[in-house]
This record gives structure tokens, C-alpha cells and sequence, in this order.
């Protein structure tokens, strides 16, 4: 009696190759962003100012200076985070109309990448609330809805080891995924939907400067590249972990049969 070959999950993939490098151009990059913000970027240029300066038609403080930087960040993270759960969406439905554990494994690994950036956006949203505001938090349109983003990929997890059986779990979980997917352009949006006098909306015509833009594009370059990287570690490491674990299943059934 013949056994059929075992189909293991593969080992590597050749964007495997290239996520070193991309980690490391991303850490370039993002240093150069932090650089940039404070050496580059107006209205203030990286200068100290003494009590309150008219720089640039705008009355600029020392905790201001601080919150204008700590933008370069906050923004640029939140959009990887969309993106990371973007993806997430892509491969719960690609699991729920084929079933195959893969795109699960996928789905699963874009989460992991998005809570890291999520919980990034709330750090430095904390931070520019405090220096900004002069609070730790407010129940604003925009930091609500991304508080409730953070819940349900929080959520994600709690349900994903709650349940044993792969393939039901699997189907939980990417009803999840994608219902988090659908507050993303809430919370990208809702700040236009609900006018709000505390959370600045940014992109609109004369909202960012030149160098503020580019400052923010290099930040987002490198941190983009640097979530690329990490989802690809992680797979890899997730599909070694299952190839295996399917190793060790098929060894059992040999052994069973003896």
C-alpha cells in the first residue's frame, strides 16, 4: 500500500529574501524621517523658543514644538495600520471562499502586524493629546473610533485562542477581521463626517507644507517598509512552526500504522 506524498506548508518564499533589506532601508528611512522633523520640517525648524514666537504667522510654544513632531509619527503609523488590516480583510475573504489555512495563517500575521501599529498610534496620539491638549484623553470623534479599531483587533486575538478547532476558528476570526476593516475609513473619515475643534484634519488643500509632506512621506516610506519586513518574518516563522507541526502529524500516522 502506497502512501501519497504529504503536502507541507512551504518553508520560504523569495519576498523572504528581500525583507532583510527592506528592515534595513525602512530603518534608514525613519531615521531620516526623525532627522528630517526636526531639522528640516516648518514651521519652526527644529529652534527652542522662549515662552510664546510668532514663527511662520503661527504662535508656536515649546510643548507645540514637541506635538508638531511627534505628527511625523502618529500619522504615518496609523496608515500602516490601515494597511496591515486592509490586507487582513483581503485574506479573510480569500479563507472564507476557498477554506484553505493558508490565507488564514496570512490573515492572522497582517493582524499581529496592525495591533503592533495600533497600539504605535495610540502611544503617539497619547503623547500629542498631552503636549498638544493638555490632556491624556478625550472622548473626541476620531481617538474613539480608533480606541474602538483597537478593541476589536484586540478582540481578534481573544477569540482566535478561545476556540481549538482550526477551520471554525479560522471563519471567527476572519468575520472579525473584516469587520474591522470596515471601521477603518470610519475612523479615517470622521473627523470630516463630524467636525471636531480639537483633532486637526490634515490632508486638505493647504494643510501640510512642502517639507511637512515630504517629512511625512519619508517617515511613512520607512515605516512601511519596516511592517513589510516584520509580516515577513513572522509568516515564515508561522509557516516553519506549521510545516512542522505537519512533520510531526504525519510521523504519528506512520508510526500508528506500524
Amino acid at each position: 500500500m502506497t502512501n501519497k506524498p504529504v503536502k507541507l506548508p512551504e518553508a520560504g518564499q523569495w519576498p523572504d529574501k528581500v525583507a532583510p533589506w527592506a528592515l534595513l532601508a525602512g530603518i534608514v528611512l525613519s531615521t531620516l524621517g526623525f532627522l528630517m522633523a526636526f531639522l528640516y520640517a516648518g514651521p519652526v525648524n527644529g529652534a527652542a523658543v522662549d515662552g510664546m514666537e510668532l514663527i511662520g504667522g503661527q504662535m508656536v510654544a515649546n510643548k507645540l514644538l514637541l506635538s508638531q513632531k511627534i505628527f511625523y509619527f502618529h500619522m504615518p503609523v496609523a496608515l500602516v495600520s490601515f494597511c496591515a488590516l486592509a490586507f487582513a480583510c483581503y485574506y479573510s475573504v480569500r479563507f472564507l471562499a476557498t477554506k484553505n489555512q493558508r490565507f488564514d495563517t496570512c490573515a492572522k500575521v497582517c493582524m499581529e502586524i496592525s495591533l503592533v501599529f495600533v497600539v504605535c498610534t495610540m502611544i503617539t496620539g497619547d503623547l500629542w493629546e498631552r503636549f498638544e491638549w493638555g490632556v491624556w484623553w478625550t472622548w473626541e470623534p476620531r481617538l474613539t473610533t480608533y480606541l474602538i479599531l483597537m478593541l476589536i483587533v484586540i478582540a481578534y486575538f481573544v477569540l482566535r485562542n478561545a476556540i481549538d478547532e482550526p477551520e471554525r476558528r479560522g471563519v471567527y476570526a476572519a468575520v472579525i477581521g473584516i469587520i474591522a476593516m470596515v471601521d477603518v475609513p470610519i475612523c479615517f473619515m470622521v473627523t470630516r463626517l463630524i467636525p471636531s475643534g480639537v483633532h486637526p484634519v490634515v490632508l486638505r488643500e493647504g494643510g501640510m507644507s512642502g517639507d511637512m509632506g515630504m517629512t511625512v512621506a519619508v517617515c511613512l516610506a520607512g515605516l512601511m517598509l519596516v511592517g513589510f519586513a516584520l509580516y515577513r518574518f513572522r509568516f515564515r516563522q508561522v509557516r516553519l512552526q506549521e510545516r512542522l507541526q505537519a512533520l510531526k502529524d504525519e510521523v504519528e500516522v506512520l508510526e500508528e500504522r506500524r
